[in-house]
């Protein structure tokens, strides 16, 4: 049984639409496309490199984020690039109903219903599937409840508008904080555990009798 983490670039907003670059992805007119590359400073790159050398086993993405990522990543040949080595060597599972064959080294196209295909996938393997960007795929894994970590990485930013990381019918579940850092241009690494169902109270006082 594998353990299911999602990992995002997020706004204070929430939106994690076209972080990288202005074409990357204009649904809905979004024109911000590329609001985290000012942020992405040495402290970032080492966050990143840590999480995909030393905690990602299997790539879990969605069909447009594949997409962007099979254009770019197999061009990056440089072996001194942890991140692209990891990237173009590891398993990739692409969950798309449109996609009949898939070209990126060692990739594997998952058939049909998305939350099932992953519910098998996560009995199936071992060690940690990670996602990366596909937010409509989030968020059927998070209506699912099949998340069982998030690693965020939170930008000193707001764009009001875009597709945001938590989706409306999530499954309520409670998080556990455990780690955290800030980079030196106030980019927020948080790691969240599942720590079980949402508890409930009040605020209100007793009547005194």
């Amino acid at each position: 049984m594998s353990k299911l983490i999602v990992t995002a670039f997020v706004t204070l907003d929430g939106v994690m639409q076209a972080p990288g670059g202005p074409g990357e992805d204009v649904d809905e007119g979004f024109e911000h496309g590329g609001w985290q590359v000012p942020y992405v400073d040495e402290d970032f790159m080492d966050l990143m490199i840590g999480i995909f050398e030393r905690t990602a086993d299997h790539l879990l993405l969605g069909r447009e984020t594949y997409d962007i990522f099979a254009g770019y990543w197999p061009r990056v040949t440089d072996e001194n690039n942890p991140i692209a080595v990891k990237l173009n060597s590891m398993p990739k599972y692409v969950a798309s109903r449109t996609r009949d064959n898939l070209e990126w080294n060692n990739s594997h196209l998952l058939k049909g219903e998305a939350a099932q295909s992953v519910a098998r996938l996560k009995e199936q393997l071992d060690g940690v599937i990670m996602t990366q960007g596909s937010s409509a795929l989030i968020g059927t894994l998070q209506e699912h409840d099949l998340v069982d970590e998030y690693r965020l990485l939170v930008n000193p930013v707001i764009l009001g508008t875009g597709k945001r990381l938590f989706h409306e019918g999530a499954a309520p579940a409670a998080w556990k904080l455990t780690e955290s850092r800030t980079s030196s241009v106030g980019v927020q690494y948080c790691a969240y555990e599942r720590a079980g169902k949402p508890v409930y109270g009040s605020f209100e006082l007793d009547e005194q009798e």
